[in-house]
């Protein structure tokens, strides 16, 4: 199936199976190639995220794992999502990320490089930092939640309620080859407290109390409860 019948379908599934909430649209470039950053908590991720209404050209770094799930198989193909070996440096997978970048489109990753099975954030990995200062990206960050509940919900015949929270768009500095790993460390922290400033306190996780996600608030004049 083509991307453009793949959203079709979703498009019209969706609002029968969930409510989708999607805040700060108005973050998202409409154009140009873009790093959208986001938690993970479950295979329903992907598609709410597809569904953007900004940018229909976003596509994903999909952890290999999922291959043995025909329908997740069958949506990243469709989709033209990339799959990731996260278990080693997997160049194949970054060069077609590049590539997607080149081509002025957007790409979603998950920092965390796996599921999150406590729903709350897990400790970023330093992957997506190469990908943002290599091409020079700009990085939107993403916070989901409720995601975790939408298939308990169906089994109890429920419809699920998803938020999708995008936060203002930055960019990260070049990474500082001197102080290679300790400068990856923070990068990955940045990138993570800002996908944390868009989601419920539950949620932080590994980084709940950290003090940049209050500062990165401050600055956007919310405060935390």
């Amino acid at each position: 199936m083509k991307k453009a019948k793949l959203r079709k379908l979703i498009s019209f599934l969706a609002p029968f199976l969930m409510d989708i909430h999607y805040e700060g649209l108005e973050n998202i470039p409409t154009e140009g190639p873009v790093l959208i950053t986001t938690n993970h908590l479950s295979q329903i991720d992907i598609p709410v995220l597809f569904l953007n209404p900004v940018r229909q050209d976003l596509t994903a770094l999909v952890t290999d794992k999922y291959r043995n799930n025909i329908f997740i198989t069958w949506f990243v193909k469709s989709a033209e999502g990339i799959w990731i070996d996260r278990t080693r440096a997997d160049f194949a997978a970054f060069q077609a990320a590049f590539e997607v970048f080149k081509q002025g489109h957007s790409l979603g990753i998950s920092p965390e490089g796996t599921r999150s099975k406590s729903g709350e954030l897990l400790e970023g990995k330093g992957g997506s930092i190469l990908l943002a200062t290599k091409m020079d990206v700009p990085i939107v960050p993403v916070g989901l939640a409720g995601t975790e509940s939408v298939i308990s919900m169906w089994k109890k015949l429920r419809k699920p309620s998803v938020t999708a929270r995008f936060g203002p768009i930055y960019n990260l500095p070049q990474l500082d080859r001197n102080n290679r790993e300790e400068h990856t460390k923070e990068l990955t922290d940045e990138i993570m407290c800002r996908i944390a400033a868009c989601l419920p306190e539950k949620y932080h996780g590994y980084y709940r109390g950290h003090p940049r996600i209050r500062e990165i608030l401050e600055k956007q004049n919310i405060q935390l409860p």
